[in-house]
């Protein structure tokens, strides 16, 4: 459908929004943008045409990488329009934030996404820039906690906020690592995953000054305070071990709208300590600029993994953007989405017994709209997941056209392959389905420079051994059974001819419309799985909903409305508010 949204009418702009169920409420410049951004996150879905023949239809690579689309890739998206913006201002980065936080237009206050899954992260946030001496502070005030009723009345937190102060080689995750310095809305402070009380509890409408001294004497010194009451000192930092590193101003969210005040606005919301300057006041030769992303896609990379279960893919990712601190890599893959759904610094599949099938769930789905967002926004990217399929790989790169699109081919000698997947089972609980691995090896196809691919690179058995190593798969999937024959049936029993496993189903169909019908059995024999729901599939009206920048806190659309309900499978019924859950079956947490 093509709108020219500038030419519309109010009354038209809001008809349009009307239809999406997103929010009609603001001057018309505010509605060109909403309907703006509505749009463009409905193009990919509109543009994805029928399969390349009659005959290809979805099998499990496509469920391993909870693969919604069709099988020919849309058009690459639209390139994410950047306002201009004074540069030396401290304001909220948007090159070093969470795909999934959205920062308002004023750069001052923003908010996450909460639809879906996304209600489960973390959703993190740098300051463009940081100091590395004098006596430095500034606030941040949480404007709202967003109303996220899908979540099950079990979800520990759903509404708190982590603020404080980070290197710019940290992850978002704020005080999960060393040398990241955080204080949360529970009443604790936390760095390096160690979690301790402090101060006091903080939620909706309270403001928190966050302090750091680098001219103490002992070590460099950060303190925080609550709504003017000064909290104390939290945390010292060895200034050796520190070696003169710059602190930059850093929040964490999960499901509050968050504003922050460097110093722009002229005076604070609680008088901070005189000894105290707003970032936004130090001399800009006394402040340091984070890292400054790439200019143009054509200075992007997207490093596509390409490899079997428990093949070292994640290993290999973590360790590349570890050993590469200046592309600050985005790992797109449900491994890294697990770890911004911690509980207390805990990954969840550790304490959350009983769940781990619907967790995995929520992380595909977000997944899915993360790498939707990441085709439009400059950045790094590595795709963690295992792409074996030849026609996953070209429908994965054809939204980044114009990055510098890579493969990374991990082939490990078949022992090593098996070492590892036992090793995977026995650390991680993953065990993926000897089905589901036979199937990939028999569809195995190591990817070939080309028309969607501009380099490919072998990390462990080079071209000619991994590509006798992957015939001897997929002769070895072939002779398992009929792989090519056996599509997915929307009968109870799974494939054709088969009964199923011992807990009863297995593979069901995964149809063309989006949605699927049945469920990816657990080999645990716990009975019940992954069921898919809205057949017709995910509504892009709803993303539009959280795309609103007409308020200083970031805009989000409180009162979002959506069609249909949401069946929480072992957490009961959600059907509040009209929120509808549109799930897609995968099981891509395996690496």
């Amino acid at each position: 459908m093509d709108i020219d949204v500038k030419k519309l009418k109010v009354n038209e702009l809001k008809e349009e929004l009307q239809k999406r169920g997103l929010d009609t409420r603001g001057l018309k410049a505010d509605l060109v943008d909403r309907l703006r951004a509505a749009l463009e996150t409905e193009a990919p879905e509109a543009r994805a045409s029928l399969p390349e023949s009659a005959g290809e239809e979805f099998t499990s690579d496509d469920l391993q990488q909870a693969e919604a689309g069709k099988s020919r890739s849309p058009q690459p998206p639209a390139e994410e329009e950047e306002e201009d913006f004074d540069d030396r201002l401290v304001a909220i980065d948007t090159y070093n934030c969470d795909l999934h936080f959205k920062v308002s237009r004023d750069r001052y206050s923003g908010y996450p996404l909460t639809i879906e899954g996304f209600a489960y992260l973390w959703s993190g946030a740098r300051a463009t820039y940081g100091v590395s001496k004098g006596r430095v502070c500034y606030e941040m005030k949480i404007t709202e906690e967003i109303s996220v009723k899908h979540l099950p009345s079990s979800e520990p937190d759903p509404h708190v906020v982590r603020v404080g102060w980070s290197l710019d080689s940290c992850s978002t995750q704020l005080g999960e690592e060393p040398f990241s310095y955080g204080y949360g809305g529970t009443g604790k402070k936390s760095s390096s995953c160690k979690f301790e009380d402090y101060g006091e509890k903080f939620g909706e409408n309270d403001v928190i000054g966050c302090y750091v001294d680098f001219d103490s004497n002992e070590a460099v010194e950060i303190a925080f305070s609550k709504n003017g009451k000064w909290l104390g000192v939290a945390f010292q930092a060895s200034k050796e071990e520190l070696a003169g590193g710059t602190l930059f101003p850093h929040v964490l969210v999960k499901n509050c709208a968050v504003e922050f005040n460097f110093g722009q606005k002229g005076e604070s919301y609680f008088p901070s300590p005189e000894e105290y300057t707003f970032i936004q006041a130090v001399g800009i030769e006394d402040r340091t600029r984070g890292t400054i992303g790439p200019a143009n896609k054509a200075d992007c990379e997207i490093l596509m993994m390409v490899g079997l279960p428990a093949c070292g893919k994640t290993t290999w990712a973590t360790k590349h953007a570890e050993m590469n601190p200046e592309k600050k890599y985005n790992i797109l893959g449900t491994n890294a989405i697990m770890e911004k759904m911690k509980v207390m610094g805990l990954r969840r599949q550790r304490n959350y017994a009983g769940r781990w099938d619907i967790l995995i769930q929520q992380a595909t789905q977000c997944l899915n709209r993360l790498i939707q967002i990441a085709a439009r926004k400059k950045r790094n990217y590595i795709l963690d997941q295992t792409n074996v399929y030849g026609s996953a790989q070209r429908r994965k790169m054809r939204p980044f056209e114009g990055f510098q699109r890579k493969a990374i081919v991990i082939c490990p000698t078949d022992e090593d392959l098996k070492d590892r997947t036992l090793k995977q089972t026995d650390e991680e609980g993953k065990d993926v389905p000897d089905h589901a691995v036979l199937e990939m090896k028999a569809n195995f196809v190591l990817p070939e420079p080309g028309d969607f691919l501009d380099e490919v690179i072998f990390v462990e058995l080079q071209h000619d051994e991994a590509d006798r190593l992957v015939k001897q798969y997929n002769e070895e999937g072939r002779r398992a059974g009929p792989v090519s024959e056996k599509r997915f049936d929307n009968r109870q029993s799974g494939y054709r001819g088969h009964s199923g496993s011992s807990s009863g189903g297995g593979y069901q169909r995964y149809d063309n419309r989006g949605g699927a019908r049945g469920g990816y059995q657990n080999r645990s024999g716990s009975g019940g799985g992954y069921r898919g729901y809205n057949r017709g599939g995910y509504n892009q009206n709803r993303w539009g909903g959280n795309y609103r920048d007409n308020s200083s806190r970031g805009g989000y659309n409180r009162n979002q409305h959506y069609g249909g309900g949401y069946n929480g499978n072992h957490q009961g019924s959600y059907n509040k508010d009209g929120y509808s859950q549109a799930s897609i079956i995968s099981v891509s947490g395996y690496k």
